[in-house]
């Protein structure tokens, strides 16, 4: 059974956010409040938690995951950032946005796009997600919590569906029901590949 942290949207409990970098150190996959909707993480370097992620979240490994990144500079280390593309970054991070960008070498394969050899990257404006980011000192590694095609945007609601899978839900409150807008930056202009809850037009789309 999943364990279930009662965290402070706003001042998160340091311990508890310790606590929660623990369990993804075990191999742990955690339901995570962000600031579109609840997300399923797990570390970065944990290709057993990886897959454990995939196979709770039902994709295969054709579906990009996505990195959580705590700023800008995190993302400019997994990814590469020209001038035009770090301009666009900075007007929308922290934010609702899941951008597509080129992979650096420091991306295990795995995790980027097999014939593209792309990623995708976000920094979430969530008090949690952040201080839970700050204390890994790295990327989550992550994706949208959509079980049947329904989006679970509530820690009682997850706990009922999820509790014999993840191994812990942070309860942070309710969040958006809507997931992040994706933009794809590879090409000469931004693509909109989904919106969500971030407004494309500040991508000019």
């Amino acid at each position: 059974m999943a364990q279930v942290f009662q965290v402070h949207p706003d001042n998160p409990q340091g311990r508890l956010i310790k606590q929660a970098a623990q369990v993804l150190h075990g191999g742990g996959v955690i339901a995570l409040p962000t600031d579109s909707c609840y997300a399923l993480v797990c570390h970065l370097d944990d290709k057993a938690a990886a897959d454990k992620l995939r196979r709770i979240r039902g994709i295969d490994e054709k579906h990009h995951l996505t990195l959580l990144c705590r700023d800008l500079s995190e993302i400019g280390e997994y990814a590469r950032v020209d001038n035009r593309q770090f301009r666009m970054l900075k007007a929308v991070t922290p934010g609702p946005y899941t951008v597509i960008l080129e992979a650096t070498r420091v991306v295990p394969r795995r995790l980027s796009h097999p014939s593209r050899k792309t990623i995708g990257l976000r920094v979430p404006e969530n008090p949690i997600a952040h201080a839970l980011l700050g204390e890994l000192g790295q990327p989550l590694l992550g994706a949208t919590l959509i079980i049947d095609g329904e989006l679970l945007n509530n820690a009682d609601d997850i706990a009922d569906r999820l509790s014999k899978l993840v191994d812990l839900i942070i309860d942070g409150g309710s969040c958006s029901m809507e997931p992040t807008t994706v933009v794809d930056l590879t090409g000469a202009e931004p693509v909109l590949v989904r919106e969500g809850r971030g407004d494309p037009a500040a991508f000019g789309l």
